[in-house]
């Protein structure tokens, strides 16, 4: 992955920006997070094209990696060099066309997802969902011992994601994760910089 400070990862959902999404992007790109990934499944592909070239405008002109999802084209037609993928669509893809990513990321589920998305080709991985979550309503998390399993068999970094806040990211990080991956700390606080240095604290 790219190298700041920062082992923080943010995911956007528009469905959760309190305010203009790119305004919201703006504010974590000069919260300088690790990366921030676009991504807003629901779009249909054009329409994330059309995003995807305005929300990579905002995150290159505060030196902030954007990161696209789901869709590999969008990302090779917008010169875009990173990527992340559902574990089911990094399978499909060429190995050509994983090759063309410097930065390839999957989201994983199990120890086998993980050693799978890694022979895939990922330089890093999401394992979760870790704590209770909204965004998971009614669904166990797998908790902390899942994400040490993961860790302790991956060889490319492995960020936590799914009810991650900055009361429980220092178990994250104990656990071995090389960070944490948010979605609606992000999109919802009123103060981005002041929820960055609480997670970084």
């Amino acid at each position: 992955m790219i190298t700041f400070m920062s082992d923080i990862l943010c995911v956007t959902n528009r469905s959760l920006c309190r305010g203009d999404f790119l305004e919201k992007i703006g504010q974590i790109a000069d919260a300088r997070p690790k990366a921030i990934i676009l991504r807003e499944k629901e779009l249909e592909k054009t329409e994330y094209e059309d995003l995807a070239r305005e929300f990579i405008k905002v995150c290159e002109a505060r030196g902030t990696k954007p990161v696209l999802h789901s869709y590999p084209e969008v990302a090779r037609r917008l010169g875009a060099d990173a990527l992340h993928m559902p574990l089911p669509g990094l399978r499909e893809m060429a190995e050509s066309d994983r090759l063309a990513f410097g930065i390839l990321g999957a989201s994983c589920h199990s120890v086998e997802d993980a050693l799978e998305a890694e022979a895939l080709g990922c330089t890093y991985i999401t394992a979760g969902h870790v704590f209770e979550t909204d965004c998971k309503k009614g669904l166990e998390p797998r908790g902390i011992d899942f994400l040490r399993s993961v860790c302790d068999v991956s060889d490319i970094p492995v960020y936590a994601i799914g009810g991650i806040n900055p009361e429980n990211i220092s178990e994250v990080r104990a656990a071995g994760a090389s960070g944490a991956c948010l979605m609606s700390g992000f999109m919802q606080t009123g103060n981005v910089k002041r929820f960055m240095k609480a997670l970084e604290t």
